[in-house]
């Protein structure tokens, strides 16, 4: 099982949601992935932030929003080794920072940002907690996907901030994998897709994906629907396999894949 004990900075490390029902996102994200929820802590420290494991290991959290304007939606967290100086870098780079750095009790160190085109991510800087203990599993996070309709300005702003180069990836014609040190795109970071050229509403903002690898696609979003979420887009078959864009019941999208090979 791949158990994670560390990230290297500039590696997307941690998820969670946000949510405006979260005994329902239980119920659902039980049910969907087989995870075990429990409070993080006492909740007048943590606002009732909820760590989900699977096996005994954390894999994602969540929390219900605090602001009525708020959309439910998952957050990619960025390991850093500074989380004020990334925060800092961010400003210089044209980007926001939504919230600015903070102590999360002992578990780490944290900020919320948002890139210059809009897409909203957050910055971990690890002390007890250092994000998600398995990945590239089942039911678990793989993959982290910048969406944009300005890929140029992305690699600009994430390339100066984490370090990241922008590869195209040759399997997929006009797809950008975030590696660093010259790495194969095959040991990339994450990825981006520009929506100006896919078929993508116009109305849908520049995000981050999150994406779980699964075993069966097909079941996964029959059982998502039946659990009260929904089908967003899908089937989508790529070289590397088959992938829904889905939605819990709060309307927080996600994406599910089963891998090729």
């Amino acid at each position: 099982m791949p158990e994670m004990s560390s990230y290297e900075p500039g590696t997307p490390s941690w998820i969670d949601f946000g949510t405006t029902d979260m005994e329902a996102a239980i119920d659902f994200y039980e049910g969907l992935f087989g995870w075990q929820a429990a409070e993080a802590g006492d909740p007048e420290e943590t606002g009732g932030y909820r760590m989900f494991t699977l096996d005994g290991k954390a894999v994602a959290g969540g929390m219900e929003t605090q602001d009525p304007n708020q959309p439910p939606a998952w957050t990619t967290y960025v390991t850093v080794e500074d989380v004020d100086a990334s925060a800092a870098r961010a400003k210089e780079l044209g980007g926001q920072v939504l919230y600015e750095p903070m102590d999360v009790m002992t578990a780490g160190r944290m900020a919320v940002l948002m890139d210059p085109e809009g897409a909203v991510f957050a910055l971990w800087q690890p002390d007890e907690h250092i994000g998600a203990g398995i990945v590239n599993e089942f039911n678990t996070l793989t993959w982290n996907e910048l969406r944009t309709r300005d890929p140029e300005a992305a690699k600009t702003f994430y390339g100066g901030l984490f370090g990241w180069d922008g590869l195209e990836f040759g399997a997929m014609s006009g797809y950008t994998v975030w590696t660093v040190d010259d790495a194969p795109p095959e040991q990339g970071k994450g990825g981006m897709i520009d929506m100006a050229a896919t078929d993508m509403p116009e109305g849908i903002p520049p995000h981050w994906d999150v994406t779980f690898s699964v075993e069966d696609a097909d079941q996964t979003a029959e059982k998502c629907r039946d659990l009260g979420g929904s089908i967003v887009a899908g089937p989508i078959d790529i070289p590397m396999g088959r992938m829904y864009t889905l939605a819990d019941p709060a309307g927080a999208t996600f994406t599910a894949m089963t891998f090729r090979g």
